[in-house]
This record gives C-alpha cells, sequence and structure tokens, in this order.
C-alpha cells in the first residue's frame, strides 16, 4: 500500500488511465463537490466526516479517490477502529450508517476495493468493513442485521399527513391535542441530556456531547436539533437531523421515559416531516435500524417498508464477522450493569467505550 497522497496499484483490468491515491489537503473542495453531484453518495461521503472522526475518536482514516485524466470518478472514505475488547478493523464508515464506494463508474469501484483490500492487509487490520446500501461483493461474508426506511415527501402537507397509517396518525393528533410544540434548538444542550438518558434506559454507552457539538459545528445548516415540549415547556423528545441534497435525515434521538404516553415520538417525526416539506425537500431517510427492536417495529408502524443494508466483509485475521452490537447475547449482562451506574458516571466513561465499536 502506497503513503497517502502517492498513486496507488490498480488491477490490470480497470483502465489505463484509471488511478487510486491517497486524499490530500488540497483535494477538499473537489471531494465536497464530487460527493454532492454523484448520485451513489450520501451525507457520510461528506469530507467533513474525516475531521470528525480525527478529532473526536481519535481514529486513523484513510480517504482513498479514484481519478481518470484528473477528474475524480470515486472516493472511499476508510477509518481505523481499534479496540483491546473488539479489535482492529478498516471501516467505511464508522458511526454512519451507510459508506462504501461512492463512484460514477464501475471501473473505480473495482480499483478502490482492490486498493482498500490491500491496505487492510497491510496495516494488520483483522477485517474490511464496508457499509454499502446494495451488495457489490456478492461473495464476501454479509451481516444482514440492519435496514433502512425511506419514503418520499409528496408535495402537498395534507397528502404527507394521510399518507400515515390510522393508528400513528391518530398519535400524531394526540400530540397535537396535548399541546406540543417543537422548535428548532441552537444547540445541543436539551438533545444531549434527552438522549444521554435514552441510551443510559436501554443499557449502552453514550457518544460525548463534544461530537454532537462537532456535528453541528462542521455541517452548520445540514444538522439541526429539533426538540419537542410539553405546553409547560419541559423537553419531552429530540432528534438531531442531517440534510443532503434534497433528503432529511434523522439520525440520532432521545426522550423521556413518558414519551410514547405522550405522543411525542410520532409528533416529533410528523413535526420533521411538516417542516421538510415545507422546505421543498422530497425524500425522508428514517435511518438504521436493527432487525427485532423497538426502532424497527416504530418505523414499520409508520407503513415504511424495510430495505436491507449490505455490510460487507473482507476478512483477514477473523473466521467469521464480528457482531458487535446490543443483540448479541454476550452483552446481555453488560447491558444490565450499565443501567445501575449514575447517567453522570454513564456519560463520563461512555464515550471511551463506544469508540472502538463505531
Amino acid at each position: 500500500m502506497s503513503l497517502p497522497g502517492t498513486e496507488l496499484s490498480v488491477r490490470p483490468e480497470a483502465a489505463v488511465s484509471l488511478r487510486v491515491r491517497g486524499f490530500r489537503d488540497e483535494d477538499r473542495a473537489r471531494w465536497e463537490e464530487f460527493v454532492q453531484r454523484c448520485p451513489d453518495a450520501t451525507f457520510f461521503h461528506r469530507i467533513g466526516w474525516k475531521d470528525i472522526i480525527e478529532a473526536c475518536f481519535g481514529h486513523t482514516t484513510h480517504y482513498l479517490l479514484a481519478e481518470r485524466d484528473a477528474q475524480i470518478i470515486g472516493v472511499l472514505p476508510l477509518a481505523e477502529v481499534k479496540s483491546l475488547l473488539f479489535g482492529h478493523a478498516l471501516v467505511s464508515l464508522p458511526f454512519c450508517a451507510y459508506g462504501g464506494v461512492a463512484a460514477t463508474e464501475a471501473d473505480a469501484v473495482k480499483a478502490l476495493h482492490g486498493s482498500a483490500r490491500e491496505l487492510g492487509a497491510t496495516i494488520g487490520a483483522e477485517h474490511l468493513e464496508l457499509r454499502d446500501r446494495a451488495v457489490r461483493e456478492a461473495d464476501w461474508p454479509r451481516q444482514e442485521l440492519y435496514v433502512t426506511f425511506r419514503k418520499a415527501i409528496l408535495p402537498k402537507l395534507d397528502d404527507n399527513l394521510a399518507a400515515i397509517p390510522r393508528k400513528q396518525r391518530a398519535m400524531v393528533r394526540k400530540g397535537i391535542t396535548r399541546g406540543l410544540v417543537s422548535r428548532i434548538d441552537a444547540d445541543v444542550d436539551r438533545f444531549f441530556t434527552l438522549y444521554a438518558d435514552n441510551v443510559h434506559r436501554h443499557g449502552t454507552p453514550p457518544l460525548s456531547k463534544r461530537y454532537f457539538e462537532a456535528l453541528r459545528r462542521t455541517f452548520d445548516r445540514d444538522c439541526e436539533v429539533l426538540t419537542v415540549t410539553e405546553p409547560g415547556g419541559k423537553a419531552v423528545s429530540s432528534v438531531l437531523s442531517f440534510y443532503f441534497r434534497d433528503e432529511v435525515l434523522p439520525y440520532y434521538a432521545g426522550e423521556v421515559e413518558a414519551a410514547r404516553d405522550l405522543a411525542a415520538n410520532d409528533f416529533k417525526y410528523w413535526e420533521l416531516l411538516r417542516r421538510a416539506c415545507e422546505r421543498g425537500l422530497r425524500s425522508f431517510d428514517f435511518g438504521r435500524s436493527k432487525r427485532g427492536t423497538g426502532s424497527f417495529a416504530f418505523k414499520k408502524n409508520w407503513g415504511l417498508e424495510p430495505m436491507p443494508l449490505a455490510y460487507e466483509y473482507c476478512l483477514y485475521r477473523r473466521q467469521r464477522i464480528p457482531e458487535n452490537n446490543p443483540l448479541n447475547p454476550r452483552y446481555r449482562v453488560l447491558m444490565a450493569l450499565w443501567r445501575r451506574l449514575p447517567i453522570p458516571v454513564a456519560n463520563l466513561i461512555g464515550p471511551h467505550l463506544v469508540k472502538g465499536l463505531g
């Protein structure tokens, strides 16, 4: 594997004028421009994630780009995740639902995959993980635990409300009747309090508040916090969403334990959908969920069909793909113990643990 910024070898089948090399600082504007216009690209391919992963988690990044005649035709963001508990992985991309290659030519996908495999072997990773939205390496092992949910945003507001299944539509109206109100927050303070409380109840370590502040700072208007309050002003539910081209992606959320009885969550997502419709957006990406979880069931109840995600693995020093998720039975006891920690303690030590999960 060549050093970042130098040309990498590609397979003979690739076009002679195609080359893969490491990202350089002067590529930042070109990378971002390519991501904005490439149909394969997602919000998680934006170059700002490189800064966040390095600064907030301390992971080494390896961003690769494919060029033909000095024009970018494909990108592959990668980061090393090293953990005493979970091993050494090369991932596209940790803490992101989607990753893998974004390209405008098939040759670029092949060349970038070849370079990623070579890189993973060179750095001594146990495995390479590509978080694709569709199968690209049919003979690689795949984890089919994750799905995504997407829906079109209709031009008329009333049509969007009518498209919500009757039971969930009644919950939205219940929230309206109860006097719930949504507003856009200028910071992550209220969101983080609700988020940290929520993950603690589920027995999982939280990400740091510094991480969420970095998301807001890095992506500016494309990262937004919407918080729902009761008539008395108490915050009961909140969501941090990303905006990319013509879509909105609610990605992190938190709520009080009573949110379900208050209909706060259904109201929250309706308010997000309503605001997106008024902005003229066309796609609502309900994000990633694990099969068999409450989040999965909630999204299905909104009338959305799950679309499997293809998390593909190249194994170097592993016999099978890793299962570093809360559904793994080996973590049940640890999760129960975690719930007993005081929230301030969990918020202090949790980010040091979760950075190794990605």
